[in-house]
């Protein structure tokens, strides 16, 4: 099984595979819909894929999701040490990412289904009112 951190950003996503111990890089991916499915599906389903808590995040998880053992979210709040490192690279984010995950670190936070995300966005829109 491999464990594959994702640095999320707007424009790309910085990937780390966690394996035997060892973490690779391959090439980043462009954050665009086409990019993200055609990595998804060069995922196995015994993989599992870890992202910090950002934008759009669950988004991603929920369209690799079907590819892939587990996809799930970090809490931001506790994984903000890999914001307060001293060398800070999306590639070192990626790195710690796919070894917490790998090791069992991963600080994952409850998603909720389809129809709970759609009421926190219209609950989020209320308040911006």
């Amino acid at each position: 099984m491999l464990s594959i951190g994702l640095d999320v950003h707007r424009d790309f996503c910085e990937v780390a595979i966690f394996e035997d111990s060892e973490v690779s890089k391959p090439p980043r991916v462009p954050a665009r819909r086409a990019a993200l499915e055609a990595f998804a599906s060069s995922l196995r389903p015994t993989d599992q894929l870890g992202l910090e808590a950002t934008g759009n995040a669950l988004a991603i998880a929920r369209l690799v999701e079907p590819h892939v053992a587990r996809a799930v979210v970090a809490n931001a709040a506790v994984t903000k040490t890999i914001g307060a490192a001293r060398a800070k690279t999306d590639q070192l984010d990626a790195r710690a990412l796919a070894r917490l995950l790998g090791t069992g670190f991963f600080p994952e936070v409850w998603q909720g289904d389809e129809a709970t995300q759609l009421v926190r966005r219209r609950m989020s829109r209320r308040a911006q009112l």
